[in-house]
């Protein structure tokens, strides 16, 4: 279920595992069979009411299946009721939407020019931080670890960041400890697997070995993801293959001049590959792990702290964009005000393809999935546990993890946490939640027993 479903609606989930009548192993399975759809709460009013609303209910019912029973039971509006007497909802939700005395209006948030971008980039032309009183030059930026340096430089105020990134940053792999957090995933999926089009006869990941592949950055979900799906297939990806970091406007170039075989990497630049004829998509990101994170919205925990009331806008303008990103309806247009050279600078074509789902794979079919990418907000911190689990396999940090710790340190959420605090209430309990990763269950609670399952890692 999205942050900006009705959390009073028992056909709904408050979480992406299962589907919402429990019958189907996945929401896309149930949509299929069913014609069953999220929307999206319509007004500004009633998003912040269900952002505060859904966090209350996560609250009080960790479990869904006990929300969907009380819900089915009472009905939802003497639901609304009850809830309106255990939590000051009215309350709480002008706060969150108010807020306090903004401390600092004119900022600098730093991006990468791609689509998982979309939220804090389209902020800007469509008018979202402005409308919360603030002005922000979001900047384009060439890597990410040129993001990261700007951000510990205090250059950004905040930035797009990968989102194992400030797991990374706040443990010291890669730059020096300091405390980071991570208030809002920017995307979920958006991700995929491009080779070359000489390659189209080797579909099989046990035909690549000696193949270079690009990734992003070495702290990112697109380097764990590669390894992962090439080490099931029995390639060892520190020894049958090369994997080297590039950023992403460079890797369709670095393509066409036969310096790579493949990427694992960003939007658009996997479509823009086939867009340009220079190779096709094998496979998404989502079919290897569906839900997964990519990108996500960081900031220091100095800016957090320091400066709430501007922290909290900003974050209200993340979610309102979040929002209207999430809407299917929405991203023809998104496309358009995201396509310019300020911004990611690629044909509207190609950005239509990924935000509706229905794209040209360069191998001759045109296929269609509207969560090839999406957009919902809520860290999992069972999210992070997973990064920190691969982070260990292949030897980023070392010695013994405090995984819960770190991923309640690092991993903050937009309707939990520090503004549900501020506005009096109790953040949710149930902040991690189970997934499957290419088939195998990943509980949060045993991290130790899932690293030791793989047959190749550093450990």
């Amino acid at each position: 279920m999205s942050t900006f479903d009705n959390p009073f609606d028992p056909e709904r989930r408050l979480d992406r595992t299962g589907c919402s009548c429990g019958r189907h192993r996945s929401q896309a399975e149930h949509d299929a069979q069913l014609a069953l759809r999220c929307a999206p709460l319509e007004s500004e009013d009633k998003r912040y009411q269900g952002v505060v609303a859904s966090a209350v209910m996560r609250a009080v019912f960790p479990k869904d299946a006990a929300r969907r029973a009380f819900l089915k039971s009472v009905g939802a509006s003497t639901a609304l009721a009850v809830l309106s007497q255990l939590f000051p909802l009215k309350t709480a939700t002008e706060v969150f939407a108010q807020g306090g005395a903004i401390e600092k209006k004119d900022l600098k948030v730093g991006f990468i020019p791609i689509t998982c971008a979309t939220p804090i980039i389209m902020a800007h032309p469509m008018g979202f931080y402005s409308k919360h009183g603030l002005n922000v030059e979001v900047i384009k930026t060439a890597g990410w670890a040129v993001i990261r340096d700007k951000t510990l430089n205090k250059e950004y105020d905040a930035a797009h960041m990968l989102s194992p990134m400030p797991l990374a940053i706040t443990l010291g792999a890669g730059s020096n400890p300091i405390p980071y957090t991570m208030p809002a995933v920017e995307n979920i999926n958006g991700q995929a697997i491009t080779l070359a089009t000489k390659h189209k006869d080797k579909n099989d990941p046990k035909l690549w070995k000696g193949f270079k592949f690009a990734v992003p950055f070495d702290y990112s979900m697109h380097n764990y993801l590669l390894r992962y799906y090439v080490a099931e297939h029995g390639i060892d990806p520190d020894q049958d293959i090369q994997i080297r970091a590039v950023p992403p406007p460079e890797m369709v170039a670095n393509l066409r001049a036969d310096n790579i075989d493949g990427f694992l990497g960003p939007d658009p630049f996997n479509q823009r590959a086939v867009y340009d004829g220079v190779g096709f998509i094998h496979i998404l990101s989502k079919q290897l792990w569906e839900g997964h994170p990519c990108c996500a919205f960081a900031a220091s925990k100095e800016f957090v702290t320091t400066m709430p009331s501007t922290y909290a806008a900003l974050l209200k303008s993340i979610i309102d964009a979040t929002a209207f990103a999430h809407k299917a309806e929405n991203r023809k247009e998104i496309a358009t005000a995201i396509a310019p050279a300020n911004y990611l600078n690629q044909p509207e074509i190609v950005l239509e393809q990924i935000l509706t789902g229905t794209y040209a794979d360069g191998l001759g079919n045109v296929k269609r999935d509207p969560n090839r990418i999406d957009f919902d907000p809520f860290p999992w911190q069972s999210f992070a546990v997973w990064i920190l689990t691969q982070m260990k396999r292949w030897g980023q940090i070392k010695g013994d993890v405090d995984y819960k710790a770190v991923a309640e340190q690092v991993y903050l959420a937009t309707d939990t946490a520090k503004l549900m605090k501020e506005v009096g209430l109790a953040p949710p309990t149930a902040s991690s939640k189970s997934f499957k990763v290419m088939g195998k269950e990943f509980d949060a609670a045993k991290p130790d027993d899932y690293l030791k399952s793989f047959a190749i890692k550093r450990v």
